[in-house]
């Protein structure tokens, strides 16, 4: 019942609906006529706009050349980038301030031919160094560690000299690094267990190393593994490309020589040094080798001596030498090591480990011929003297000279000491947490950008301007290590660099760098061009 109500109420309204829809459709009908007419309100500016948008009569003197030409019109000039064509092949490995034919005209004594003699102005390359024949991709870390292309460092000299010793064998393409030295033929890894039983590497205490005359570097590549980073150097001498196949299996190393000029490295820097059978005469010259592996060496650091004259009873005929010439020698040795007021910790078998006092304080014996301390730091070619480079002041026996350092990784972001004494200008606790924050953010921002960044294809890195080291702290992994720079002409940071657990170099951007070709997968630069403007 309901139903049929609202059918018939539906189609009553129909007819009204179409009455009213045809009503305004003739409504606006008649407007528009009116309009268009000339009497609706409006129409004259609506005829104006039309007649201007749909106006198109072309002038006939209608130019579209510039009206000032009295003023010469200069095209912005595009910066020609310079392109360097290749050098010679004969540069494959050029190492400009290490070049043998310029060493052999310096003198012999005291290793001053193997220290850097650059080129002049004229003499310097303007070419890209060619990579030789056959290069390729090293293997990534941490098989590097082990192997090496052939076609990288074809050298082939080392394996024959040193096959006894286990330096470096040729296999197929490939050479294979066993682990082995000169003294530690059966492998590092046993050398660095037995070192271990007297100086606490495996608590974090000892964290950076230098190794005097490092040959291939397996005690660093075999350090590595217990967080302990080693700065390796050796000479480019006959022993060839041995700093070559260092940087080639992923493992920190520069060409360098302990001469007449101070390492290029701050004082108080190292944890711990070593010599296996590195032939660095350290009793020579007033014992002055000796003093500056003192300054380097921090305040309860650890030297290591492996080789001539330890265990000469043994070896005395293997060296040919006399029994009285090295037992002359050690008793040199002990004297000028307690002048400096290190303690002798262990001898045994092949290897001896003394030990620096922590400060002055605790010497029993006053050492002579004191450096000025206002110059330890100062070393960028700067001749080396004999005398010991005095430890910073304390006020107890049980005080560290120059500041306590919290043990490794703690280390990497604590406050430094010589930041909080206040040794850097400018500098204090809370810029410098700040500046880790920053290159926290900014490694961030590269890793984005980058998607390599810390993994293993950029195994060897380099800093060209490390600062504080907040770049290489931020970037801190197994998998690469960092080498920070800090230029001469720079503030002198590179001591809170080391304070921090961290390794790295003083060097001069104006000249070659102490390396060869192709050793860095990664380089880093940051506001290095600033501080060189018009150098």
């Amino acid at each position: 019942m309901g139903s049929k109500t609202n059918a018939s109420g539906h189609r009553a309204r129909r007819p009204l609906s179409i009455f009213a829809v045809l009503g305004l459709c003739c409504f606006f009908y008649l407007l528009g006529a009116w309009q268009r007419s000339g009497s609706g309100k409006g129409d004259n500016l609506a005829l104006k706009v039309n007649n201007l948008m749909t106006d198109c009569t072309v002038l006939p003197n209608l130019s579209f050349e510039s009206h000032h030409n009295d003023v010469e019109i200069v095209e912005p000039a595009e910066p020609k980038a310079k392109e360097f064509k290749p050098c010679d092949v004969k540069y494959t490995d050029y190492t400009p301030c290490q070049e043998q034919d310029r060493a052999m005209t310096f003198p012999r004594e005291n290793m001053i031919y193997r220290e850097r003699h650059c080129p002049a102005e004229k003499e310097k390359l303007r070419c890209l160094i060619p990579a030789p024949e056959g290069y390729t991709t090293p293997f990534p870390w941490p098989k590097s560690r082990d192997y090496a292309y052939y076609a990288n460092v074809p050298y082939k000299s080392l394996t024959v000299e040193k096959a006894v010793q286990n330096w470096v064998q040729f296999q197929g393409n490939v050479f294979k690094f066993p682990g082995g030295g000169t003294m530690f033929p059966h492998g590092a890894d046993a050398y660095i267990d037995e070192l271990a039983s007297v100086i606490p590497i495996a608590d974090g205490s000892v964290r950076t190393a230098l190794d005097t005359g490092c040959g291939v570097a397996s005690w660093g590549a075999y350090l590595l593994k217990r967080n302990v980073l080693a700065m390796s150097f050796a000479p480019k001498d006959n022993h060839e490309a041995q700093v070559q196949f260092a940087l080639e299996r992923g493992v920190p190393a520069v060409i360098g020589v302990l001469g007449t000029i101070h390492l290029p490295y701050p004082s108080r820097a190292f944890d711990m040094a070593q010599c296996s059978r590195c032939l660095i005469p350290w009793t020579s010259n007033e014992g002055m080798y000796l003093m500056e592996v003192d300054r380097v060496l921090r305040p309860g650091g650890y030297w290591i001596l492996s080789g001539p004259p330890i265990n000469w009873k043994t070896y005395y005929q293997t060296w040919k030498r006399s029994k009285e010439d090295l037992k002359a020698e050690q008793t040199k040795l002990e004297e000028l090591a307690e002048s400096l007021c290190w303690e002798k910790k262990y001898e045994k078998g092949d290897i001896a480990i003394w030990r620096k006092k922590i400060n002055a304080k605790s010497c029993k014996r006053k050492s002579p011929n004191v450096c000025g301390l206002d110059n330890a730091d100062d070393v960028w070619y700067q001749k080396m003297e004999v005398c010991k480079t005095p430890l910073p002041e304390v006020t107890s026996k049980n005080e560290v000279a120059g500041g306590e350092l919290q043990k490794f990784p703690a280390r990497l972001f604590a406050v430094p000491p010589r930041i909080a004494q206040g040794a850097i200008p400018g500098v204090t606790a809370e810029s410098y947490q700040e500046d880790n924050k920053l290159w926290k953010k900014h490694v961030n921002a590269y890793k984005r950008m980058n998607k390599l960044i810390g993994t293993t294809r950029y195994r060897n890195v380099m800093d060209m301007n490390a600062g504080l080291g907040g770049f290489a702290a931020a970037l801190e992994s197994q998998k690469s290590w960092v080498m920070n720079v800090v230029p001469s002409i720079a503030e002198n940071t590179l001591g809170v660099v080391y304070e921090r657990g961290l390794i790295g170099i003083y060097h001069d951007w104006c000249e070659g760098f102490s390396t060869y070709p192709r050793t860095y997968d990664l380089i880093h630069a940051n506001g290095l061009f600033s501080i060189y403007q018009d150098k």
